[in-house]
């Protein structure tokens, strides 16, 4: 067995219970390698230390937030977290993915009930009309 397979499998037995990377390490990196950028950037750019000396703290929290979360026992608190960013990423997804479909229809008109903040789709060109959203049942007037 070489050296390099050794580290590799002392490494594995750290590893082991721990968190590791997941998707929300994953963003919190991508997030550290930008704002690590930036403030590399604003000291280029502005003859200011104080916001270089800022996005370093940043840059220095997220780090420890990374390897925190990286190598954290606590696993269901880790997963709740993940699982917790993985729903706002997909409604954030999902919603843009939505308003884009609704953009691209154009035989339909879409109005949003004020009372439940339900979606009610109805066909254009009908003039003048009087919505009932199928949700709480307010009564939208509006023209198509």
């Amino acid at each position: 067995m070489g050296v390099l397979q050794k580290i590799g499998n002392a490494l594995t037995r750290f590893m082991y219970g721990r968190n590791g990377m997941d998707q929300l390490n994953r963003a919190l990196l991508w997030l550290y390698i930008g704002v690590f950028f930036a403030g590399r950037l604003s000291g280029s750019l502005l003859n200011s230390a104080l916001p270089e000396r800022i996005l370093d703290v940043a840059v220095l929290t997220l780090m420890v937030l990374i390897l925190f979360r990286m190598f954290s026992k606590n696993l269901y608190k880790r997963q709740a977290e993940n699982q917790k960013w993985l729903n706002w990423r997909w409604r954030v997804k999902s919603r843009s993915a939505a308003a884009r479909a609704r953009h691209m229809d154009k035989d339909h008109k879409y109005f949003t009930c004020k009372s439940c903040k339900a979606i009610c789709r109805v066909p254009v060109g009908k003039g003048n009309i009087v919505i009932t959203c199928p949700k709480c049942g307010e009564q939208i007037k509006a023209r198509t």
